[in-house]
């Protein structure tokens, strides 16, 4: 029996061994990979890639380190619908986790593309209306949510504004490019609000730059310009550098105030300007990425709207002999003396 038991005790200590030598290895053996999240950013211009800045500032500070556990994809089109279907096709081939977007025709393009995919659509400074991009603000639907512009209060805001710095203005002239989505909503609230204020409107609907171009020459050489002010519209025309270099040198000449957008087109000559941080907009886009990546359906996260912010050049209000109110200074984040 002795050499039995014997046997025993032995086949015993094997075991033992075995499954001690098997936790020792198992603890020196590298910890299972980190998952590695793959975005892809479709910027449609750059001059909204201050967006990205912020949006990849802010994934950073919810634990995203780029090159660590997070992959970006930058893919820049400049308003090439070409190029955005491109871009957005290459995102879907390559099974990226996630597609952040801006503004709102690249958010279109990959709205489309990702039908019948698994792939979520963050969106950033895109307009939700007459796009048919979401279903509701409250629950955009579908595979994608987002930053919304907010291009119908900002005109109106825009309109008002101006109105409050300059109250004898009767006739506002806007051109725009009339196949821009976002400028029929736009214009669905500005219009009825000017109506109820006294102030007509100059539309230019245009077709291309050269339209707004021949319609200033034009007033240029007539004895009445056939406007009081100038305020811009959310559009490409208005905002690249030769649109708005055009719409400022004409505003210049001829002492007209100019109700701007961005903080560069306040200190290029507008008397102010309301619109939004750029990087703001993409610090708010992060949060709704967060939620995507650990699980829930980006068609149950709420659209959000960035606040507006106001600059003032108070030293170009006094050139034209215009009054900018307390209220309204007291408002700006920043003035121009």
């Amino acid at each position: 029996m002795f050499p039995l038991k014997q046997n025993r005790f032995r086949r015993q200590i094997q075991l033992v061994t075995l499954l001690v030598a098997i936790m020792f290895l198992s603890g020196c053996t590298s910890p299972p990979t980190q998952k590695v999240y793959h975005v892809g950013i479709l910027s449609g211009t750059d001059d909204f890639l201050p967006i990205a800045d912020g949006f990849k500032a802010k994934m950073t500070k919810l634990g995203y380190v780029e090159g660590k556990n997070i992959v970006y994809d930058l893919r820049k089109t400049n308003a090439d619908p070409a190029g955005e279907q491109l871009a957005a096709k290459k995102f879907v081939d390559d099974r990226v986790d996630l597609i952040f977007t801006f503004p709102t025709e690249p958010s279109i393009t990959a709205r489309n593309a990702t039908r019948g995919t698994n792939i979520p659509v963050v969106f950033a400074y895109a307009g939700i209306e007459g796009s048919n991009l979401v279903k509701s603000v409250r629950e955009p639907g579908g595979n994608n949510t987002g930053v919304r512009f907010p291009g119908p209060e900002q005109i109106t805001k825009r309109l008002e504004i101006l109105l409050d710095v300059a109250p004898s203005v009767k006739r506002v002239w806007i051109g725009y490019d009339r196949n821009y989505p976002n400028n029929a909503p736009t214009l669905a609230a500005l219009r009825p609000l000017a109506l109820s204020r006294g102030v007509t409107l100059v539309e230019v609907p245009a077709a291309n730059l050269e339209e707004i171009r021949a319609d200033l020459e034009a007033r240029n050489s007539s004895p009445d310009i056939g406007m009081d002010a100038i305020i811009l519209m959310p559009d490409i025309f208005n905002h690249c550098p030769e649109g708005w270099g055009m719409i400022r040198k004409f505003a210049a000449e001829h002492r007209v105030p100019v109700g701007g957008s961005f903080l560069y087109t306040v200190e290029q000559g507008a008397v102010f300007g309301n619109a939004n941080d750029l990087v703001k907009v993409g610090e708010l886009a992060a949060p709704q990425a967060d939620k995507i990546l650990r699980g829930v359906p980006a068609g149950t996260i709420p659209v959000v709207t960035p606040e507006q912010e106001l600059w003032i050049n108070y030293k170009r209000a006094q050139e034209l002999n215009l009054t900018v109110s307390e209220g309204l200074l007291s408002r700006a984040v920043e003035i121009i003396r």
